[in-house]
């Protein structure tokens, strides 16, 4: 099983979504002899996942059902255990697109956190591209390796536990691309452009407060590079809703005809609009923003070194 290939089988050791629902789900260890609690009953590893297809429908002991699921960076993102908080995939999307991440890039990164970023940088940048991810906290940097390990791609990523402001990314003049996750982005800027190819390579900064941006704006003018934009991300979502609206009461039909100058005795007015419109209500679908949703995530500040 790996993150970036898809494989058919689930196997001893595999990590698999268990998906209970959209609004419902988890990941597991697959493991022989280990069993699963779900509020469907018990899964029995065994005997019900290993050898399976991934996709396949698992009757649970009492007598309820799930799938399991091949992992991906999206359901990762929405399962994996929060050692600090992450970025989704609205910000994700647009980070891989603006730093013109494909197939082959090399990437630094920093810091590594719970991994939700590195595993879709990861998927974007293989089979051939690296990604080099820094992290300050030492046991978030361990416990990053041991899941790059589990899910196949440790090959394509290289962790580092060292502070990126003093020490930068332990890289130079090779990476196209440089993510920045820290609190004081300005302090790496420099290990940034260091750590970039010669021309052309891209940079974001993620920063929650626009103090934060100012600063690493600055900084960035301050080491040349240029493009410099920044962007706020806010997702909004639609529920589709049967309304019920009351038809309003435009008087009796006949008055209406003679307002009209409609004739009633002329069998050809007997099919107009005005003849056959009663009072009541009609019913039709619409779009309406949820009454709570996630605001503001972060900034997302953008450069090209010259």
């Amino acid at each position: 099983m790996s993150f970036v290939e898809y494989g058919d089988t689930i196997k001893d050791g595999d990590t698999a979504i268990v998906f209970l629902g959209h609004e419902s789900m988890f990941p597991v260890k697959v493991q022989h002899g280990t069993i699963t609690q779900t509020k469907y009953g018990v899964i029995r590893h065994s005997t019900d996942l290993i050898g399976k297809k991934y996709g396949s429908k698992v009757t649970c002991s009492k007598g309820g059902w799930v799938f399991i699921l091949h992992p991906t960076p999206e359901l990762w993102t929405m399962n994996l255990p929060h050692r600090t908080q992450i970025l989704y995939s609205t910000d994700i999307s647009m980070i891989t697109m603006m730093l013109e991440l494909k197939p082959g890039s090399i990437v630094c990164e920093s810091g590594t956190g719970s991994g939700s970023l590195s595993h879709a940088l990861i998927r974007t940048v293989a089979p051939t591209g690296h990604l080099y991810t820094v992290e300050f906290h030492q046991q978030r940097a361990e416990k990053a390796r041991e899941e790059f390990r589990e899910h196949g791609v440790e090959h394509l990523v290289t962790v580092t536990n060292q502070d990126v402001c003093k020490n930068g990314f332990g890289v130079s003049n090779i990476a196209d691309a440089v993510f920045l996750d820290i609190p004081s982005p300005w302090e790496a800027i420099g290990h940034a452009k260091s750590a970039l190819k010669a021309e052309g390579g891209r940079i974001c900064s993620f920063s929650p407060c626009i103090e934060q941006v100012q600063r690493t704006c600055l900084a960035m003018e301050e080491y040349g590079f240029t493009e410099i934009n920044t962007l706020e991300i806010l997702l909004r979502v639609y529920n589709i809703r049967t309304i019920s609206l009351q038809i309003p009461d435009l008087g009796k039909a006949a008055e209406g005809n003679s307002s009209m100058g409609f004739d009633s005795s002329n069998p050809s007015s007997q099919g107009s609009p005005c003849a056959n419109l009663q009072q009541g209500t009609v019913q039709f679908k619409s779009g309406v923003p949820l009454r709570e949703m996630v605001g503001h995530t972060g900034y997302l500040t953008f450069a090209t070194k010259s």
